[in-house]
């Protein structure tokens, strides 16, 4: 499990709808650890939790496959890669800067493009085979495109779930798709409990002791816990803590945020830097963990809380109609995302263009992992920038 993860965790560039297609091409197609129905579940229930949606449903593959410890070693291995990055960022070793670092982010947001329009392709002949589900998707797609942010995808999957209600009863979601899931009753509702004494309990104590390293865990805690949306939303959150706005200087802030667009894995690990910068010193490292294990927990928290009882809630004849519509919403938030932001952050040019048409035919045509897509798109970037091709459209 650490393995096949943290092999996902330094090839999956794009954020967190690339991450989707990179987990579904390594996870679902090639290594078949769950069917494409059961995984556009996972991807429906994790957005309509709170926190990251991708690591939410890597940790939730984990767990399927191979219990709570599969689950840490899944997200353990998909996160440190880009948490050691950004790191290393802050403490100065690591820039990403001049024409190779031009031309690797070139290469590297390409492929996201390649990677998104694969799963999107093969989600679709899946999950909206039929002329009702193709409009679901349709409409799940405008919705997200037309409202801004986690709004519009949270709206989708509602309307996904009334149009199956509706439309969808002959093509309900089959029994034999349960997802085996490794948690009981009492651990989902403990992880409930132990969110809720997050959450109220720490905010209580950072104001009575003052304490720099309970007022980290507060801020990080807090801000995974209220966003929506994936690592994007989660930004200004953390801009708004007051105890991060203390010790992070808005030019330290935008830097980092830069560095989190151009490194693999979760947006989230974001954290980890901030951390770092607000604990100067022999402990920066101590604080940079705390940060990031703060601004995850939550959100596997909730995770852990919903899954025992969603199989049962699964079963109901309404509520499998209402995932066949909503699995369609997912397939068209999924290409809603690819246009924007995918493509219109990640095709710029000519030579962009056709790196994502390559790696695309990679994935397609000769069927090669995407680890192999990244590796030659982001050679073929950083060759495009090396010969002075113009990267832009102009």
């Amino acid at each position: 499990m650490f393995r096949a993860f943290l092999k996902l965790g330094v090839t999956s560039f794009g954020g967190p709808i690339a991450h989707l297609g990179y987990f579904r091409e390594e996870l679902v197609v090639r290594r078949k650890w769950v069917s494409e129905p059961q995984y556009a579940e996972l991807v429906a229930l994790c957005q309509f939790l709170p926190g990251p949606a991708s690591s939410q449903v890597g940790f939730a593959l984990g767990l399927i496959r191979a219990g709570f410890r599969g689950a840490v070693a899944a997200w353990v291995a998909f996160t440190l890669p880009s948490a050691l990055l950004l790191v290393l960022f802050a403490i100065g070793a690591v820039r990403l800067e001049g024409v190779i670092g031009h031309g690797l982010i070139l290469g590297l947001k390409a492929v996201a493009v390649a990677v998104v329009a694969h799963a999107v392709i093969g989600m679709a002949r899946t999950l909206t085979p039929d002329l009702r589900r193709i409009l679901i998707g349709l409409a799940a797609a405008g919705l997200a495109l037309l409202l801004p942010g986690s709004l519009g995808q949270i709206a989708a999957i509602l309307t996904g779930l009334v149009a199956g209600v509706l439309w969808c009863r002959g093509a309900a979601v089959s029994r034999a798709e349960a997802l085996a899931v490794r948690v009981s009753r009492k651990t989902g509702i403990a992880a409930l409990v132990v969110f809720g004494c997050l959450l109220t309990g720490l905010p209580v104590l950072a104001a009575l002791t003052q304490n720099t390293w309970a007022q980290i865990a507060d801020a990080f805690t807090r801000a995974g816990a209220l966003v929506f949306g994936g690592g994007h939303v989660v930004l200004p959150l953390l801009q708004a803590e007051s105890a991060i706005a203390a010790s992070i200087t808005p030019e330290q802030f935008l830097a980092g945020y830069g560095a989190a667009q151009a490194v693999p894995g979760p947006l989230f690990t974001f954290a980890a830097y901030l951390g770092f910068d607000m604990m100067p010193g022999p402990l920066a490292p101590v604080a940079a963990l705390l940060a990031l294990v703060g601004v995850f927990v939550p959100g596997l928290l909730l995770l852990v809380a919903a899954l025992p009882f969603w199989d049962r809630v699964r079963q109901n004849p309404n509520i499998r109609s209402a995932l066949a519509g909503a699995n369609a919403a997912v397939v068209g938030i999924l290409a809603a995302s690819l246009w924007t932001p995918v493509i219109t952050s990640g095709i710029t040019g000519v030579a962009s263009l056709g790196i994502a048409a390559a790696c695309f035919l990679l994935l397609a045509v000769w069927r090669l992992p995407a680890w192999v897509a990244v590796l030659m798109g982001a050679v073929a970037g950083v060759t495009v920038a090396i010969t002075g091709v113009s990267l832009d459209w102009a």
